[in-house]
């Protein structure tokens, strides 16, 4: 079929607006022979989500042992680190600083009439309350804690994704510090297992169009169009400030380096559709890590470290999410935040996308952070849920799109040549 001869992510694309018409089509209600066209959606969803869930582990493990060890000295290891963490630090507080200037700009919050009644803020959804009550900003502290595991397997098959990279760092890093037979079969064992990974990934990514579709799909009927209505202006505004950091911000540190954006746009792109269907940069990472490396010509050395720690700690659309959400609910209930208060946010936003990146609803979990820390009612975060996971998709987006950037420019200052040069494979 000519469909399956188009690159991948025209294949995905394609993929994804049809969902959205079967989505809208199909709600919950409809059946095919007497089964759920819903259920179907998500089991088909279900299979490719848990298909990318399954190679994280593997992968991430022996790609940061590969690239480490690949690195060598401590130095050199030192220089990298510092680079990678230093721009993931800036690109969020930029996307920060964007979500703060576009919510201030259209105040989507400031309505006529009461929180409850304009945007339908129910007793269901204000017993979210109860759920995040007991986060505080020790919460954050109990992650970095988990940096360190005390059973390393425990933490790969809870998804501790930060105790499973501080390990792969300290093994790849001591990898290079033994000799003889031992550290030629410790190497072997490790490349063997990245490329036997890379392989099972392109398997995988055959079946991406049909996972994204049913993904995507069971979203569309789950949410319908008409939650949008209240919360149209919300919507739009994170829209807008995401939009900022995926096409002004981030473009404009390629174009300082030298790089078309448009070009890393078209070699990023099966991997930025495929972060939308799965809102998930961790399971999004085997397929960035493939583009980069095929697509844009960045060396193994330097995605196999950069991007494992980005898809865990470099958030850069979540913080701006958060920072626009916790200004738009203080704006809903009429309470006037002013500058200290609002550079307090941008600071917990900061820090809270990279605390709690590994917690499931993370986003909802770092919003009630905090609320709590400036004194807004936890309730508001019952205004945001009826567009929280399309917005969801369209933050892991930017935050994928953050992280490939980073790994270009880092190779880029690493002296790695060829990066964005010949043409894009599907």
């Amino acid at each position: 079929m000519a469909f399956f001869k188009l690159k991948l992510h025209w294949q995905i694309l394609i993929a994804l607006v049809l969902a959205i018409v079967a989505g809208l089509l199909a709600g919950r209600e409809a059946a095919l022979l007497g089964v759920s066209v819903y259920s179907i959606f998500d089991f088909i969803g279900q299979l490719f989500l848990n298909a990318l869930k399954m190679l994280i582990v593997p992968l991430v493990v022996s790609s940061i042992i590969v690239g480490v060890s690949g690195i060598g000295g401590s130095r050199n290891l030192g220089r990298l680190g510092a680079k990678t963490i230093g721009y993931y630090v800036l690109t969020t507080l930029l996307a920060v600083l964007a979500g703060l200037f576009v919510v201030n700009l259209l105040q989507p919050g400031v309505v006529e009439g009461s929180a409850q009644e304009v945007f339908g803020l129910s007793a269901e959804r204000a017993g979210f309350e109860a759920q995040f009550a007991d986060k505080d900003a020790g919460d954050i502290v109990e992650v970095f804690l988990r940096m360190i595991p005390t059973n390393v397997v425990a933490a790969a098959s809870a998804g501790q994704m930060l105790g499973l990279i501080f390990f792969s760092l300290l093994y790849g890093y001591y990898l290079t510090r033994i000799e003889g037979d031992h550290a030629k079969v410790q190497g072997d064992f490790w490349n063997g297992m990245f490329a036997i990974m890379m392989r099972i990934t392109d398997l995988i990514m055959r079946f991406a169009p049909l996972g994204v579709f049913a993904l995507v799909a069971k979203t569309v009927a789950d949410s319908g169009i008409e939650v949008f209505g209240p919360l149209a202006l919300f919507f739009l505004t994170v829209v807008a400030a995401l939009g900022i950091h995926f096409f002004i911000t981030l473009p404009l540190l390629l174009l300082l380096a030298g790089f078309n954006p448009l070009r890393h746009y078209q070699a990023m792109s099966a991997a930025l559709l495929t972060a939308f269907s799965t809102a998930s940069s961790s399971a999004t990472l085997p397929l960035t890590m493939e583009s980069l490396e095929k697509n844009a010509g960045v060396s193994n050395r330097t995605t196999s470290f950069v991007l494992p720690l980005g898809a865990t700690v470099n958030m850069d659309g979540t913080a701006l999410y958060e920072c626009v959400a916790v200004i738009f609910i203080a704006q809903a209930y009429g309470i006037e935040l002013g500058l200290a208060t609002q550079i307090t946010v941008v600071l917990l936003a900061l820090t809270t996308s990279i605390g709690v990146a590994g917690i499931p609803a993370a986003s909802l979990v770092a919003i009630s952070i905090i609320l709590a820390a400036v004194g807004l009612p936890l309730e508001g975060i019952g205004l945001i849920l009826a567009v929280d996971r399309i917005l969801d998709m369209m933050r892991t987006s930017v935050n994928v799109f953050g992280d490939s950037c980073g790994a270009v420019l880092i190779a880029k200052s690493e002296g790695e040549q060829g990066i964005l040069q010949g043409p894009a494979r599907g």
